[in-house]
Formats: C-alpha cells, structure tokens, sequence
C-alpha cells in the first residue's frame, strides 16, 4: 500500500492555529486522508495514494471555514521503508489510561506497574497508531468499564492492532481484526505475538472482508476517519446482533451529527460520547 504525505501550512493568528488545525484535518479526510500529526505551523496528513482526492481537497482549501487563513501543503511520497529505525530512536513515553492500561514502546524496558494495571507493547512497522492519540485513547477508555469476559470483538481499520490487544487482554473471548494496508495487518499480528495475545484473527482488506467472516461480534470499534465510517457502518451492522456495541472514533465534533444520523437510519441507538480536544468517541447499541 503505497501513501503520500502532504505538509500543511496555516497562516494565521496565533490564537486559531489549533482551530485551523482541527477544521483544516476535517477538509482533509475529506479527500482520503486518515492520520495527521501537528507541526509548528500546521499538520502533516497521510492519503493512500490510490485514494486521494486532489480536487476535493483543493475546493475545500478554497472555501475554508474560518477567514483570514491561508492553507496551503507541499506534496510528496512517504517512503516505503522500515519505521523501526525512527522508532528505536525516538520511541515514546508511556501512555497511562485511567490507571488501568499503560501503553508502552516495545523498544523499551517493561515499566513498573502496580498490580492490576494491564500493561501493552506496542512497535509499530510501517503501520500508524500506537496510543498516544486521543481517538485511540477514548476508545480504550470506554472499553474499560464493559463486561468483555466471553465477549466476540471486531476491530475495523485495526492499525497497529492496539485496540484488539486491548479488548483481549480485558477479557474478551475472541478477536477479530482487518486492514486494508498490508503492513498494518502484519503488524498487528506481531505485536499480539509480543504480547501473548493469542486469541486474535487479523485479515488483510477493506470492509469486504466481513462478507467471509462467520458469526457476528458482541462489540464492534472503528478508529477510522468520518467518511470511511460512513461507507462501512452498513457492513459493521450485518455482523451485529441485538444488544451489539459500535464505538467509534477517528473524528471531530462536528461529524457527531452526520454520524449519528446514519447510525440511527442502521437501527441503532446513540448511547454515549465522549471528547478529547475536538476529537470525538461515540458509542451506540442495537436495540
């Protein structure tokens, strides 16, 4: 799978650059993006190549929501190399979620943990998601607090497979993960191998891959952005049951609406949200 980068820069006052920034990565998935990062005068976005939409994100860019600020972004390839190297230098610090799970560069010495945390490696290669952002985070967080013991779990555009270890190490009984990038899908199976997850299935392709899939899930997250979670929220249903859980995350709170109004058309029924910054988790049941 092949991706492109694009460096954003925003001119602004110094007081909107976080506002620009959010409103700025919402025109952007738009247009296929589905990561971003901040940078001292903007963000960097990642598109699969195949997926973006040039157009699109240039008629956006053009009527941007706020006034005043000028958009623009330099274009390139990303490399199709290793992210080992720039990890094994940089690494991250430990990500503690509400004292319950802490996140840990696999690179690095097993921290000390009190009794009862649950502690999850993560190394990533080539594939994007290890904790530190917020949607990830939410999603961990509103998992924390439900019975998993038993539970079937589906993790949709899985990443780095954090959420299925996770779900797994939280006691639920089977997991099934996809993605539709290569590298994503062999390193969420590696890093359930570093952390003796065992009960985990990851497949390799977009939501076409649930049409091969027996049975149906207790629980079925997405971290993924706005409009790929319109296109397959279709195809999260078919593999629900009455009583299922959907949580998803991977977009701002301007998207809740649309989101929501979909969800509710599919039968199911907004049970909770919660915000990090303008980042948003929503959490609805088959009722």
């Amino acid at each position: 799978m092949k991706y492109l980068t694009a460096t954003f820069h925003i001119v602004s006052e110094p007081s909107l650059l976080q506002t620009a920034r959010d409103l700025l990565a919402d025109c952007a998935g738009d247009a296929g993006f589905e990561s971003f990062e901040d940078t001292d005068d903007g963000i960097k976005g990642y598109v699969q190549e195949e997926l973006f939409d040039k157009e699109q994100l240039d008629a956006q860019l053009a009527d941007f929501p706020l006034p005043d600020i000028t958009v623009t972004y330099d274009l390139s390839k990303v490399e199709d190399k290793d992210w080992n190297e720039t990890w094994e230098n940089e690494g991250f610090d430990p990500i503690d979620i509400y004292n319950r799970i802490v996140i840990y560069d696999a690179r690095q010495t097993t921290p000390q943990l009190p009794e009862g945390v649950i502690p999850i490696a993560i190394q990533a290669r080539q594939a994007f998601g290890t904790g530190t952002h917020q949607t990830t985070q939410m999603i961990i967080g509103s998992l924390l607090d439900m019975h998993l013991a038993g539970k079937r779990v589906l993790d949709c555009g899985c990443g780095t497979g954090i959420l299925g270890i996770a779900a797994s190490k939280l006691g639920a009984k089977e997991v099934v993960a996809y993605d539709i990038d290569e590298w994503s899908a062999d390193n969420a199976r590696h890093n359930a191998q570093l952390n003796h997850v065992n009960n985990i299935e990851v497949l390799q392709g977009d939501a076409n891959v649930l049409n091969h899939v027996s049975g149906v899930f207790d629980i079925v997250l997405a971290n993924i952005n706005r409009n790929i979670l319109l296109q397959d929220m279709p195809a999260f249903r078919n593999v629900m049951m009455q009583g299922s859980v959907l949580i998803l995350s991977g977009f701002f709170e301007e998207d809740c609406a649309s989101l929501s109004a979909k969800a509710t058309t599919l039968g199911l029924v907004h049970t909770g949200k919660v915000s990090k910054g303008n980042w948003c988790c929503l959490v609805f049941v088959v009722k």
